[in-house]
């Protein structure tokens, strides 16, 4: 049996949308070569380039999270370069296979899925290379399979103390909007990011924040790029247009989205889902449970992982509450099959896996309060 009323979405992504965003969504299509189009499209550059934290101009894609991931690849790298990647749950790994089909060569930190990227490894590793090979560092800022954040502007001191000229590539998919994150200031030289978490949006754009540095390393780059070419997006983009068809309504809803972000206040955003996340992690902690995460200052703040005890099946769990409540939660991811569940606190919060198989499930909470 089911309960009556509006199904309640607690999946990591994509998280529940604002009424006010769909809306928006819902407004009539428009001419993507017209003045309208032309407001709208700079409107919401602008606004991305002030939630990135970034001066230089930002590029919006039609496209989900997973593209914007091979948009930085093939934008910045060629044929045989090897890249730096850390591993601290299963996006990262899918980022590192995802080089490995364009033909790039990386080498793996491996980690433990309850740990952020270390940076004295990553340091460690950059200062062994001598010979410079190591065109790229990829890192998840916030891992949506562990609950677990990196340390960004840490690891950004680990390369410049190795004095390493790799570029710094970070996934922020699960928390731009949600955490504090500096572009400019931690010196990041291309972030990638999505529309269905923290931007309260359906799945449909993703984002880059560019670099100087990286705009060099693109004019060099000769991976086959097309579609995700930065120099014909950018061209176009200053102009307030795009080179091919965009998602026009989304951008409707991104306008929204981005207007109740600065109206509740960046800070305020962070500092609700910092808030969430440690009465998450106190519910958890009380009910006897275990926190995947283990390092108290990589606690996600809007993903918390929670391991379930022996003899109780994650998958199990989310199929009785979807039969029962009209919930649905996350599944589990290949390593964590069955053993974890979660309980999440903001606009992406997720419950995510624990290393041992046959134990993991997560789940998402809605974006407003």
């Amino acid at each position: 049996m089911t309960i009556s009323g509006r199904h309640f979405l607690q999946i990591p992504g994509p998280s529940n949308v604002p009424d006010t965003v769909l809306r928006a969504i819902s407004m009539p299509t428009i001419d993507h070569r017209g003045p309208a189009f032309k407001e709208l499209f700079s409107h919401v550059l602008t606004g991305m380039a002030d939630i990135f934290g970034t001066s230089n101009q930002v590029v919006i894609y039609p496209a989900t999270g997973t593209g914007a991931w091979e948009a930085a690849l093939v934008n910045t790298l060629n044929p045989g370069d090897e890249i730096l990647c850390y591993e601290t749950g299963h996006f990262s790994s899918l980022w590192k296979t995802m080089a490995e089909k364009w033909g790039l060569k990386p080498t793996v930190i491996a980690g433990d899925w309850r740990t952020g990227a270390d940076p004295q490894k990553i340091g460690e590793a950059l200062a062994a290379d001598s010979a410079r090979r190591f065109k790229a560092v990829c890192v998840v800022h916030n891992e949506t399979s562990t609950g677990v954040t990196s340390r960004i502007p840490e690891i950004r001191a680990a390369i410049d103390a190795a004095d390493h000229p790799a570029l710094f590539m970070v996934d922020t998919i699960s928390s731009l909007g949600s955490v504090d994150y500096r572009h400019d200031e931690w010196r990041v030289d291309v972030t990638v990011s999505g529309s269905q978490k923290g931007l309260m949006l359906p799945p449909g754009l993703s984002f880059h924040a560019i670099s100087d540095k990286a705009l060099a390393a693109h004019e060099a780059s000769s991976l086959p790029k097309s579609v995700w070419n930065w120099t014909e997006m950018l061209a176009a983009g200053r102009n307030g247009m795009t080179p091919y068809t965009p998602n026009t309504n989304i951008l409707f809803g991104l306008k929204e989205s981005l207007r109740l972000l600065n109206e509740e206040g960046l800070e305020n955003v962070f500092a609700r889902h910092i808030r969430f996340g440690e009465a998450t992690r106190a519910a958890v902690e009380t009910w006897g449970l275990e926190v995947l995460c283990t390092n108290e200052s990589e606690h996600s703040p809007v993903l918390t992982a929670v391991v379930m005890p022996d003899g109780h099946d994650a998958d199990e769990l989310r199929k009785l509450i979807l039969d029962r409540f009209d919930m649905s939660l996350g599944r589990a991811y290949p390593n964590s099959r069955g053993r974890s569940s979660g309980s999440a606190t903001s606009a992406t919060s997720t419950i995510s896996p624990s290393p041992e198989p046959s134990r993991a499930s997560r789940w998402d909470c809605s974006w407003r309060e």
